[in-house]
């Protein structure tokens, strides 16, 4: 990403927002900084950045300021905690109680939750500071995070491009510096997507694995969707998906696994089989990522790592026919009880999925899921051969903000609603932990990214690839022009 601006993290305004979350700890520790001197930083850094990008929601300054005070406290009275002080974003289809969860929908206008999600219990109880919700788009149906409650998301490389989405308000402020921590959901590629628009790191981790319940409403998608960690280090999202992970009784898809910790180990690759896939063996791919794509295999490479050619043998229909069947029913289902004046507001986009939702029948429904357990089992034999497997993390770069897509690239057509981006969805239908690594920017400067995919539960070695990936080939120290304006 050498043709991206470049500046060290301290050498700005809000440069306290912009240390990572360890940097952070590290400086309490010592004495250097306090709680409240990051946050009133980390507030600041969002007013400017949600002033050009639109990432937040809702504020919750007046409570993190006085969160920012115990921590504080705690700090100097040795009592803190594995994330005490450390700022921390939840995307707005994740209930915080007391604050309102909009989730991009006008017909929750005023709902307020009186219940923390699982995973804002968990953080909250490790001692960080939530300083606001982020935007998403409407039940987190689409790639881009644009809704009619907080309108358009803009990517910080350019304001003219779309973050992506649906958790585009995380990535983006992640991206700008405006603190190092970020919880995010994932149906369709909702973490990855908008992690290589604005280059920065996201992992989904395995179905089940972090627990989404109560809260994430409406409950779209629920066979597909996960929550995960947004940060701009590795090793501030393996902090992150350690507090986090764990089984909760009230999410029925939550795996019942004992809490650990997750570490994000940097070193050589050596004899790691690594597989990877330009294109699936039949997607569209832009140029300038294939190129970068290239490159990053190449490095991989030079880790060490016995890199071979790999496909999962996914199915060219498989986004009409398995996908769409499950996804759109699954977001039909979830809105069942609303009435159409509950919808005079939502984008005509939305309406259309949750209109070809409920054209699928309960048979429909079931072969598209048969035909997941298939492809379920050919990536099983998969990595049998292998250890991970890499692609693109999307065929593109950010397009224009305020677009549900692109419907075309290099002269072949495509599904503007998820065709742009072949490489996420499948591996959600899979249940699979992924995460996208930045690894390059095309002609435009905007950012490229490498998905990494593991078998079930196999975190760890997700992050040691991209823990390796990111000491050879550094991105923490990169910044979005304007952010030094």
């Amino acid at each position: 990403m050498s043709s991206l601006s470049q500046t060290a993290a301290l050498d700005a305004p809000q440069s306290l927002a912009r240390l990572s979350a360890l940097e952070m700890l590290d400086g309490y520790r010592a004495g250097k900084f306090t709680p409240r001197d990051v946050i009133d930083e980390v507030i600041g850094a969002l007013k400017s950045t949600d002033a050009l990008c639109k990432v937040m929601t809702t504020d919750m300054f007046a409570s993190a300021r006085v969160s920012a005070d115990h921590a504080t406290a705690a700090w100097k009275a040795g009592d803190a905690k594995a994330l005490t002080g450390v700022p921390v974003t939840v995307k707005d289809l994740i209930y915080v109680a007391g604050t309102e969860a909009k989730g991009g929908a006008p017909a929750l206008d005023g709902f307020v939750p009186d219940v923390d999600a699982a995973v804002v219990t968990a953080v909250k109880d490790a001692g960080a500071i939530i300083t606001c919700k982020t935007t998403t788009c409407e039940s987190g149906y689409k790639l881009t995070a644009d809704s009619p409650v907080s309108g358009i998301t803009r990517n910080p490389w350019h304001l003219g491009r779309t973050s992506g989405g649906s958790s585009g308000g995380a990535a983006a402020a992640i991206a700008a510096g405006c603190g190092p921590l970020a919880i995010a959901t994932d149906g369709v590629g909702s973490i990855r997507v908008p992690c290589s628009f604005c280059g920065v790191f996201g992992l989904k981790p395995t179905y089940g694995l972090v627990p989404r319940s109560p809260g994430f409403f409406p409950p779209s998608w629920p066979s597909l969707a996960h929550t995960g960690p947004i940060a701009r280090t590795v090793a501030d999202a393996a902090l992150l998906l350690g507090v986090i992970a764990g089984h909760d009784r009230r999410d029925p898809g939550s795996l019942p696994l004992e809490r650990r910790s997750f570490a994000a180990r940097v070193g050589r690759l050596d004899g790691l089989r690594i597989g990877f896939s330009a294109d699936f063996g039949y997607a569209a791919v832009v140029s300038d990522v294939r190129t970068a794509f290239r490159h990053a295999i190449d490095a991989l490479a030079d880790l060490g790592a016995d890199v071979r050619a790999a496909e999962p043998g996914v199915d060219p229909d498989l986004l009409e026919g398995v996908l769409k069947p499950i996804a759109f029913t699954e977001q039909a289902a979830a809105t069942s009880a609303r009435g159409p004046a509950l919808f005079a507001g939502s984008d005509q986009d939305y309406r259309d999925v949750i209109a070809r939702g409920r054209t699928y029948s309960g048979v429909d429904y079931m072969v598209a899921t048969h035909r997941r357990m298939i492809m379920r089992g050919r990536f099983a034999e998969l990595f049998r051969n292998i250890d991970a497997l890499v692609t693109p993390s999307v065929a593109v770069t950010a397009f224009a903000a305020g677009s549900i897509g692109v419907d075309e690239i290099d002269g072949r057509k495509i599904d503007r609603h998820l065709g742009w981006s072949p490489f996420s969805w499948p591996i959600n239908l899979a249940g699979l932990p992924a995460a996208t690594v930045p690894c390059g920017c095309d002609r435009d400067g905007l950012p490229i990214g490498m998905q990494i995919v593991a078998p079930w539960l196999a975190e760890d070695t997700i992050l040691s690839i991209a823990a390796a990936f990111e000491q050879a080939h550094p991105w923490t120290n990169v910044w979005p022009p304007f952010v030094h304006r």
